[in-house]
């Protein structure tokens, strides 16, 4: 009888959504449009009262998901009342998803300040406009790692729901299930022993192998470009850039049918760590990009020198069933990537010899 009770008269505070115990989403995440500054204001200064009324002893720790690159709005508000506003980012060159490392600090911090003993701590987590899709991967994330939940796809299915199932299609052209499914699936890794996050190795990505042709011209076929993001490989510098491109010019972009039973695009592509693949439909007049899909992958998880993909692990528009057949294939083939010398030296010793 005192568990019935204590679930029932259990308080909730007003605009806050409850994902699960001392975890909760600010509603206004799910909202289309921005609030005007002085709007924004009493909408949080109200739910600050609601909390220190309900939880006098708690603290509170706010993750916000947004895309400036100066302090947040919610950093300056919060400041007032002595929250701790964490920043991260909206989206990693293009894709709803952060770097791995960061997915970890993230994570990391989290679990940290939910289990300090003898406090009642909180997390509140929030986004600005169209920052939904990155916290709804953190946030199955986050319970997948506290062992909340189990099952990416079921997870990241229940965090989903919490918005309308069109909300997120409002804010991206592809679909990011797949490569949300991807990095989940690394997440769950983490209590299997070793080291988690692994240290990623460089890779050479030779090239992209369609062994089924998408359908994005009115003759049944396509004109595929590929342009991969990642990590500047100068020392000292963490900043993602595109790291290479077809050339766009007739010789290198050719019409690709039905008929052909495979098609390899060539790239040559040194990579590490967290990488955007993304292959483009060309028009014929090599002025227009069309999107056929998009992949994140880390290059740590690569095994066997291969990233096979089929229909399901990719991002692409959010109905194109007839441009991708259910049967589609495609294969990223790498190499190993050579190493400076002294790294060379490094990786002999009988600890770190992995090659």
């Amino acid at each position: 009888m005192a568990l019935f009770r204590k679930f029932f008269l259990k308080k909730t505070p007003d605009r806050l959504l409850e994902i699960s115990e001392r975890v909760y989403v600010f509603d206004c995440c799910f909202a289309a449009e921005a609030m005007g500054e002085d709007e924004y204001r009493d909408y949080l200064s109200g739910i600050v009262a609601q909390l220190q009324d309900y939880f006098p002893d708690a603290s509170f720790m706010v993750s916000n998901f947004w895309s400036g690159d100066k302090r947040s709005r919610i950093s300056d508000i919060l400041s007032e009342y002595d929250m701790t506003v964490m920043d991260y980012p909206q989206q990693y060159e293009g894709c709803p998803l952060l770097q791995l490392e960061m997915i970890h600090h993230f994570l990391k911090s989290c679990e940290n300040w939910l289990s300090v003993e003898g406090q009642q701590n909180m997390l509140l987590m929030h986004c600005e406009r169209g920052g939904w899709p990155v916290l709804a991967f953190m946030l199955a994330g986050l319970l997948l790692y506290r062992k909340t939940y189990t099952g990416e796809h079921k997870t990241l299915e229940m965090v989903y729901k919490q918005a309308r199932r069109d909300f997120i299609q409002q804010f991206l052209k592809l679909n990011p299930q797949s490569s949300h499914l991807r990095y989940l699936h690394y997440v769950t890794r983490h209590g299997s022993g070793s080291e988690w996050p692994p240290i990623s190795r460089p890779l050479i990505l030779d090239s992209v192998v369609l062994h089924t042709v998408p359908r994005f011209d009115s003759e049944g076929g396509c004109r595929p470009y590929l342009r991969i993001h990642g990590q500047d490989s100068s020392p000292g510098n963490k900043s993602a850039k595109v790291l290479f491109e077809t050339p766009k010019t007739k010789k290198h972009l050719q019409r690709h049918g039905q008929a052909e039973v495979s098609v390899k695009i060539s790239a040559s592509c040194r990579v590490q760590g967290d990488v955007v693949l993304e292959c483009i439909h060309i028009g014929e007049k090599l002025d227009r990009e069309e999107t056929m899909f998009r992949v994140m992958f880390n290059t740590a998880f690569i095994q066997s020198n291969v990233l096979g993909l089929n229909r399901d692990d990719i991002d692409a528009a959010w109905n194109v069933n007839n441009q991708f057949p259910r049967d589609f294939r495609a294969e990223v083939l790498n190499s190993p990537a050579s190493m400076p010398f002294f790294s060379f030296l490094f990786c002999l010793s009988p600890v770190h010899y992995e090659i």
